[in-house]
């Protein structure tokens, strides 16, 4: 059998039943990774993923845990390290709100930091303490888009995921000496059950459409970034910020 460019590594993928998680799980194990499937309220699902992993050869076990709360972030990865070490994190748990900023409250704005930035600061913390005195480690940082280009009734979301990078590029700066890499990438609109009419206005799928490539990019196209910044391929990839956006956003 050929040798897999991930064979013998353990990731871990947060919010990853469903969407850009699920595919990065997927992809991750046709690289020969064994996965820990972050979930909250996802067992049935994260069980399917886990299944469909295991059925195609590879290895995946589920964990719920809210990245939103320290105790949680902390109780999951001492239940993951106790069984063995991680190589590779995926921070992609993530919320959305849509609302005015003046009617944004401190609740709404608290929870959108809290999974979309703080659950990003929570975990690259509890995985950079195991992965520094090994000398070795990727993680990749779900940013979007909009944490370049900003949005109208998105402050909340935008602010986080332009932490996000900053947050990123800080990380991989310190972390480089101790062989360690930190990237991320920022999708643009994603066929996801987050970019859809339940969660969107129609004024904003229409506006979104209206990108370059004129389509949504797909889950498995993002999942094929984050995939190849974890990989060895991307060996001297370092505080970069990756766009599978179709156009929407084209800065340096």
């Amino acid at each position: 059998m050929d040798h897999l460019p991930l064979d013998g590594k353990i990731a871990l993928v947060t919010g990853a039943a469903t969407g850009i998680g699920r595919a990065t799980v997927l992809g991750l194990a046709q690289a020969g990774a064994s996965i820990w499937i972050n979930h909250l309220g996802q067992c049935e699902r994260a069980e399917q993923l886990c299944r469909e992993v295991d059925s195609s050869g590879g290895q995946a076990r589920h964990i719920e845990a809210d990245v939103s709360s320290a105790a949680a972030v902390a109780g999951m990865f001492e239940e993951i390290l106790a069984d063995g070490p991680l190589d590779l994190l995926v921070n992609n748990a993530g919320v959305i709100m849509e609302k005015p900023f003046l009617d944004t409250t401190e609740q709404d704005w608290a929870q959108v930091l809290g999974v979309d930035l703080h659950g990003v600061y929570r975990c690259c913390q509890h995985a950079l303490r195991h992965m520094q005195p090994r000398g070795y480690g990727a993680i990749v940082n779900v940013a979007s888009d909009l944490g370049f280009l900003g949005r109208s009734d998105y402050a909340a979301y935008c602010t986080a995921k332009a932490g996000v990078i900053g947050l990123t590029r800080s990380l991989a700066r310190e972390f480089a000496a101790s062989g360690i890499r930190l990237n991320a990438v920022a999708p643009g609109p994603i066929a996801t059950a987050m970019v859809s009419p339940e969660h969107m206005s129609a004024e904003w799928m229409a506006k979104e459409l209206d990108i370059p490539m004129a389509r949504l990019g797909t889950p498995e196209e993002v999942a094929a970034a984050i995939v190849f910044l974890l990989s060895p391929q991307a060996s001297y990839f370092t505080g970069q910020v990756l766009g599978p956006n179709g156009g929407s956003w084209m800065g340096a």
